[in-house]
């Protein structure tokens, strides 16, 4: 994908300074019917849409822009529910935990958020770092750097030597006993202080790991690793601040803990029983599968080399499963909110995870659907995106091909627009 710098946006584009524009779509998706309209226009004024009308729809006023989308499908910018904006995964990552500065972690975020906004997702839900997500949201909002709309966690919670321990790996010198201002929770109390700590430090919602992982440096990927009394701590002070409470789980008894436990996403949810999904049911909690996720990183376990050896036989374990239990809860009724582990893999191929959640059985539209009206609805901005709907934030792309009949064009977005600002065209590329 080709990089655009702010200066080649303003060179490029009188769409910029348009008084209004009239966005010609030859298919548009509307995601609150499943129906996809044929031959419509959207009008923009400023970050909003005015109105969206049948036919092709031109201005008299001769300062506002025509932006022809004809032979093109026009849906709503894309909401990824888990990403990581401050890392992008390879064999050199975890010596660089040592050897990067926050100043160099901030730097490369800033390409990983332009090309993961170009790519079509105009909003995304960072699901943990260093706390530089934090700054990376703040920049993007003021208009200092290009990117998506960004929700963060800040630092994900975790337990001693739990997933989410920022000290795992490390030497005994620099170990140290991490608690709740890093992150690290091991008592109900340190729960409520880590939660009100993210909150302080500018987080936007809790992440907990509730069972281990594949890519930390320790042996256990799935074993619980909260109490179901920990977590209701953190869920409990977390809805008092405002915030919803997400869960990194693969093994089913931390999963359940966490839905027991209030948590509203399951995140990879990888060795899920048909009881948990009833759980998930019964409580109104969302899985974000990460398939994508699951696939790269079995397709990396397979290189000498590229991670560290206590890690490859849980990612050959964990990786290969995450499809299979998707299809199964798809098929129960679990709600799904899209999301792709982006920084595991490389940032800018988030759109393969449609194309993984069709192969496993879940159709086009409704992949759509739960990469824009669901994940709007869980971050309290269904009001504002999700949507292409008078009064609505103007955040729109396009696809060459009907998604619906070719769901592997959401691999390449065409044409990118939020906040009614036009990032992408298929003049400027």
């Amino acid at each position: 994908m080709k990089k655009i710098a702010v200066l080649t946006l303003l060179l490029c584009s009188s769409l910029l300074f348009a008084q209004k524009k009239y966005i010609q779509c030859g298919n548009l998706i509307n995601t609150k019917t499943g129906k996809v309209d044929t031959e419509m226009t959207i009008i923009v004024e400023g970050a909003k849409i005015i109105d969206v009308k049948k036919g092709f729809v031109f201005s008299e006023n001769k300062s506002d822009e025509v932006i022809d989308l004809k032979t093109k499908t026009v849906l709503p910018g894309l909401i990824d529910m888990h990403v990581h904006m401050e890392m992008q995964m390879s064999p050199t990552n975890y010596i660089e935990t040592y050897t990067l500065n926050e100043a160099d972690i901030a730097f490369n975020s800033i390409k990983y958020a332009e090309i993961t906004l170009l790519s079509g997702f105009t909003t995304v839900r960072d699901l943990g770092g260093s706390g530089v997500n934090v700054s990376l949201r703040n920049a993007i909002n003021n208009g200092k750097i290009v990117g998506p709309r960004i929700f963060t966690a800040e630092k994900a919670l975790g337990t001693t030597g739990g997933h989410a321990d920022p000290t795992n790996g490390s030497s005994r010198i620099l170990m140290g006993d991490p608690g709740p201002k890093e992150g690290v929770v091991n008592s109900i109390d340190d729960g409520k202080k880590a939660v009100r700590q993210r909150y302080k430090n500018g987080a936007d919602f809790i992440k907990i790991t509730s069972t281990g992982g594949v890519l930390s440096v320790a042996k256990n990927g799935q074993n619980p690793q909260f109490t179901i009394e920990e977590i209701k701590s953190i869920t409990d002070t977390a809805k008092d601040y405002g915030m919803h409470v997400a869960a990194h789980a693969h093994g089913d008894e931390g999963m359940r803990r966490a839905i027991l436990g209030g948590v509203k996403t399951i995140e990879h949810g990888t060795l899920m029983s048909e009881e948990t999904m009833d759980l998930m049911i019964k409580y109104d909690a969302y899985l974000v599968p990460t398939i994508t996720a699951g696939k790269e990183v079995t397709a990396k376990a397979k290189i000498e080399g590229y991670y560290p050896d206590i890690i490859v036989p849980k990612a050959l374990e964990i990786g290969p499963k995450i499809q299979s239990t998707f299809a199964i809860a798809y098929k129960k009724g679990v709600k799904i909110a899209f999301g792709t582990d982006a920084g595991v893999f490389d940032h800018g191929k988030n759109g393969k995870e449609f194309g993984y959640m069709v192969e496993a059985g879940m159709p086009a539209i409704e992949t759509i659907q739960s990469a824009t009206i669901t994940p709007a609805k869980i971050l309290n901005m269904d009001d504002k995106i999700g949507a292409i709907e008078v009064g609505k934030l103007a955040d729109i792309i396009a696809v060459d091909a009907n998604p619906t009949q070719n769901i592997h064009t959401m691999e390449n977005v065409i044409f990118v627009m939020k906040n009614g600002v036009v990032y992408k065209t298929i003049d400027c590329p």
